[in-house]
């Protein structure tokens, strides 16, 4: 038994969104905020029953507030109904009983549909979900859903009879203000105005988690990267609740966990949070020998007692005199109780302070070792030996390792075939090397017992958000799912995310997703948590581009943006992730321009109008703006993609004035280097350098014509030319904030800080 998905709807930023959850681990990616944290809390919301108390109103999709307060507005502009009315006006279509009934409020509320994947040996776990006696296996899914509580489960009737006298109420006070003295001031605004304003302090008085079962045969497919839940029959009627009592076993790692700081102003520490805390908590659950012992507990039953004993004996001296001279005051009386004193020595009394676990310091094997408690530890090191210690006890507690087997046993329960475990940003405070080595060890840890090594009677499944581009770097990409950031579609209407399950676009087996694969296993994964991506020709962009941007567009300095270094042959290979994430992504190559002979060969050429000349670029030919003659690509301004989301920024011809007093002339550059020469003669010209290509490009920009110069640079470019050591040598010799981006980047800058602008506004 697996879950295969989960659909979440109508949950914060969420309003449909499926998310597939691998057979072992799951990484939940995106930028900030886009809604991994609100799918780990729904899940914990409506599968916790001690945490499905804690939905407020703010869980709803803020935009469907839309829809259920215009509920209780026709609630209050309506006429008081006699329930005993409804059947008979419905019967003639009266439509003040449109929003007594669930199904018009359903289509807003926060729901979860849960997907298992059960094997026909499984059946047993799930008979009381079977949906119907035709099915033979496979999926069985259920819809919890928070919804108004229900007399005969359609009947929405104490809330609809309590939120009209609540506004009748309010009403009548603020008429009464407005009929005394107070009527030339302006009245107060008396809860509620809204069903909303009601429902902020009253809503578990009112609403309730549901549980439905779904039909298989009716599951769609998301189309467009939108899931399309199945819609609950009119006729549905609620299963009993705790529908997954028994199925799985649910542990939750959140983020954001606090562990002592020796030099913080509360040194004590969280005892919540503590490793000595919990230590104790295993201790107590698993090996604490007072508890159900065995007979291997029976030799420190005996120590302790031993010991009491001799300190009951030294107590009963040590207080003898005090004890003695109470007597002497005429107390204790004829029949009053005499005084004694005796401990109660506990195993787990040892732990019982922050300091049970230490770190030894020194190399020593001595007894007494030098060491030091576990605030004086680094934040890191607490936060990694506490995540995987939880695991362990997650593990054990579900294996019933020790005294649980015993105690639950007793109680009669089975094990649960599943185990669902949700980590939260396990990176905070890890270096990037633990964390890299703490994801690859994590499911390892979770199956590390004898029932669940080399069996596939009981199942893992691990599922971790994170904004940690070196946790996404060392698992499966098929296992990425990445959220997206969708805009408002109205004024309404408010932000909400999708989600893209990144195995169909690693998964397909095609070259292009296993180069995309590889290529990103060899640089970095930052795309999966950017704002936009800039996507570059060479080294020299690489390192300036950065620099342009700092300088000279403040609106990007400030976004995440995450520059990838791939070069004009290949990087259309990285078109479909890039379409798939939807992020904004510029495109950043050279002209490439060739010239095909008589014979059919091709060969780098000076670039120039008129002479048939075609580009080499990939890029260019294949994605944007597929065009390879090279003046079609000069004189084209379309470079941008249909959905708005990619820009191609190449050379193009530009207009310089090359010596003092000349009138500007056209040039036309082949690539980065040059089109940057171009754009800062001056300073070229002046650099102090006596070698490397630096020197060739100022001795072109020396000569007596553009032409002269172009040809200078084009030959200069040919070659092994160092174009790498060209850009160290400006960050080097010359203030980065004097250098002018070439014209076709600058342009292709303004336009992506012109989208992340709109997409703020939006």
């Amino acid at each position: 038994m697996r879950i295969a998905y989960f659909e979440i709807q109508n949950f914060r930023k969420l309003k449909s969104c499926r998310v597939e959850i691998g057979k072992e681990e799951t990484l939940l990616v995106g930028a900030n905020n886009s809604g991994k944290t609100s799918a780990i809390e729904a899940f914990v919301l409506f599968l916790k029953k001690e945490r499905s108390k804690e939905f407020v109103t703010t869980d709803f999709t803020l935009s469907n507030w839309h829809d259920l307060n215009a509920i209780g507005n026709s609630w209050i502009q309506s006429d008081n109904l006699n329930f005993g009315q409804i059947s008979q006006l419905e019967a003639i279509g009266g439509e003040e009983t449109e929003n007594l009934y669930l199904e018009s409020w359903r289509g807003n509320l926060p729901a979860l549909d849960l997907w298992l994947e059960v094997n026909d040996a499984e059946i047993h776990y799930v008979s009381h979900l079977i949906p119907s006696l035709s099915w033979d296996g496979g999926l069985i899914g259920v819809r919890l859903i928070l919804e108004p509580k229900v007399n005969d489960h359609r009947q929405v009737e104490i809330l609809y009879k309590d939120f009209r006298q609540a506004y009748r109420a309010a009403e009548s006070a603020t008429s009464e203000f407005n009929s005394d003295e107070n009527s030339g001031n302006q009245p107060p605004k008396l809860w509620p105005q809204t069903l909303r304003e009601f429902l902020d302090k009253k809503l578990h008085s009112y609403f309730t988690i549901s549980a439905y079962l779904l039909d298989p045969a009716k599951l769609k497919s998301p189309e467009s990267g939108v899931a399309k839940p199945q819609e609950l029959s009119v006729n549905a009627f609620p299963i009993p609740p705790n529908p997954f009592a028994g199925l799985f076993k649910l542990d939750v790692i959140n983020a954001q966990r606090g562990f002592t700081d020796p030099h913080s102003s509360d040194s004590t520490g969280s005892s919540a949070t503590s490793l000595s805390s919990q230590f104790r908590s295993y201790y107590d659950n698993h090996l604490n020998p007072s508890e159900l012992p065995v007979p291997e507990d029976i030799d420190a039953l005996s120590a302790i007692e031993e010991a009491k004993n001799k300190f009951d004996a030294r107590l009963k001296n040590s207080f003898q005199s005090a004890i003695t001279e109470l007597e002497n005051m005429g107390y204790p009386g004829f029949a009053d109780p005499k005084i004694f004193v005796t401990t109660d020595v506990k195993p787990i009394d040892g732990l019982a302070h922050d300091s049970a676990v230490q770190f030894r310091v020194d190399g020593s094997d001595d007894d007494k070792p030098l060491a030091l408690p576990e605030k004086y530890n680094g934040l890191g090191y607490q936060n990694l030996v506490s995540i995987v210690f939880r695991l362990i006890r997650y593990r054990d507690e579900w294996m019933r390792v020790g005294k649980a087997e015993k105690r639950l046993e007793n109680e009669g329960s089975a094990i649960a075939p599943l185990h669902l475990v949700l980590i939260e940003e396990p990176e905070a405070h890890l270096h990037a090397q633990v964390q890299q080595v703490f994801i690859k060890n994590a499911y390892k840890v979770l199956r590390e017992h004898k029932e669940l090594k080399n069996s596939h009677k009981f199942t893992t499944q691990l599922v971790l958000s994170t904004h940690s581009s070196h946790i996404a770097h060392e698992v499966d990409f098929t296992d990425l799912r990445y959220f997206r950031r969708l805009p408002a579609r109205s004024k309404k209407d408010v932000p909400c995310a999708s989600l893209v399950n990144l195995s169909e676009t690693f998964g397909c087996n095609s070259d292009t997703s296993k180069f995309a694969a590889r290529y990103l296993k060899t640089t970095h994964c930052d795309i999966f948590f950017a704002d936009a991506v800039i996507l570059v020709e060479g080294p020299a962009e690489r390192m300036l581009v950065p620099h342009f941007i700092k300088e000279h567009y403040p609106g990007l300095d400030s976004r995440y943006l995450t520059v990838l270094e791939i070069g004009g042959s290949h990087a259309h290979r990285l078109r479909p992730l890039i379409e798939n994430l939807g992020i904004y992504c510029l495109v950043i190559t050279d002209l490439d321009s060739v010239e095909k002979s008589a014979a059919g060969r091709v060969g780098k050429i000076q670039p120039d109008r008129s002479k048939g000349y075609l580009t080499g670029n990939y890029t260019l030919k294949r994605w944007l703006p597929k065009k390879e003659n090279l003046d079609d690509l000069l004189e084209c301004t379309e470079k941008v993609s249909e959905n708005g989301l990619v820009c191609v920024a190449y050379p193009a011809p530009v207009s310089v004035v090359f010596t003092n007093g000349s009138s500007e002339e056209e040039a036309i550059p082949y690539t980065f280097e040059d089109a940057l020469a171009l754009n800062n003669i001056d300073i070229l010209r002046n650099i102090i350098v006596d070698k490397g290509l630096i020197k060739k490009i100022k001795e072109a920009l020396s000569k007596g014509s553009i032409d002269e110069a172009c040809k200078g640079m084009f030959k200069a470019l040919g070659g092994s030319a160092n174009k790498a050591e060209m850009a160290l040598e400006l960050l080097f010799l010359h203030e980065p904030s004097e250098l002018k981006p070439p014209q076709y980047i600058a342009e292709g800058l303004v336009w992506l800080q012109n989208k992340l602008k709109v997409k703020d506004q939006d």
